[in-house]
């Protein structure tokens, strides 16, 4: 493990960018950025698409490890290349931003009220793959969207086990049970979700250290005892489809808890901006996310 890179995710100033949108995202991602499904005719095109969106991204100079601790890649880009180097590389080597990996093969079927990850058998491989390219951690997402113990419990356990699985490999996993921010039993999810991290962070050795990418709760600082446990690097916080102004507005009143965000992130930003103009909109969200992380 890289210990400059493990000291900057505990305790310096910044906040993570999920720019990890994959198949399922990623026509919405471009249409939000101005570009609709009819600039592409098929998947690989559209991938070369939103490549070019988060290379302008990577490479605008208002994108550094000054206002920024990490940036969580999709598979694919791990894979690709920006000025002449792995992304990955490129982001720690020129940026100073701690590259993280999206590890999870998207999401089951609901059951119980929530939806578990679909398995990843292949998950050693890639995580062999990320370890070579300089990836610190990894990140795989769950959803919740009702009050319900078995399928909170569900999600929580696959996570953890997960977790365990990627801690062996020697990263650091960021666990991601997102509750659905229009769920009509939010605050009930969330003391549930709540006490099932608390019993699984309980159950961790001394030295495995985790990170919680968690949605933005009905209550301040709910998290809190999560954010201070001995097990636990970072608590993170996805915007979930509030809007900047909304997520960042929460997010403030959540201490110790940073923005790990990609829609409110990215949604000023358009293809058809001059550079200028794109840094210009960057850097405004930059600014105010880091601003709000940093309570």
């Amino acid at each position: 493990m890289n210990m400059e890179q493990y000291q900057k995710i505990k305790s310096a100033n910044g906040f993570i960018a999920a720019l990890d949108q994959s198949g399922g995202s990623t026509p919405k991602a471009l249409k939000l950025y101005g570009v609709d499904e009819s600039s592409y005719s098929n998947e690989a095109e559209m991938f070369d698409l939103i490549h070019e969106m988060r290379t302008r991204i990577i490479t605008s100079p208002v994108f550094t490890g000054e206002w920024i601790l990490g940036a969580i890649l999709f598979e694919m880009t791990m894979d690709r290349e920006v000025m002449g180097k792995g992304v990955a590389e490129y982001l720690w080597q020129d940026k100073g931003i701690v590259p993280f990996l999206k590890v999870d093969k998207g999401l089951a079927d609901e059951a119980d009220g929530a939806q578990v990850m679909k398995p990843m058998p292949d998950l050693d491989a890639v995580l062999a793959r990320a370890i070579g390219h300089g990836v610190f951690g990894t990140k795989m997402r769950s959803v919740i969207k009702l009050a319900n113990e078995a399928g909170v419990g569900a999600v929580v356990r696959q996570q953890f086990e997960v977790g365990r699985q990627i801690l062996g490999a020697g990263l650091v996993p960021i666990i991601e049970p997102e509750i659905d921010i229009h769920s009509p039993e939010k605050a009930g999810a969330e003391v549930l979700l709540k006490a099932a991290l608390l019993a699984e962070l309980g159950s961790l050795d001394a030295d495995q250290a985790v990170m919680l990418k968690l949605t933005l709760p009905e209550q301040d600082d709910f998290y809190a005892e999560v954010v201070a446990h001995p097990n636990v690097l970072r608590v993170v916080a996805l915007s979930g489809g509030y809007t900047l102004e909304v997520a960042n507005t929460r997010l403030a009143r959540n201490h110790g808890v940073v923005a790990s965000f990609s829609r409110a992130l990215t949604a000023g930003l358009s293809a058809r901006q001059s550079q200028a103009e794109f840094d210009a909109a960057l850097d405004a969200a930059i600014r105010s996310i880091y601003a709000a992380s940093n309570t």
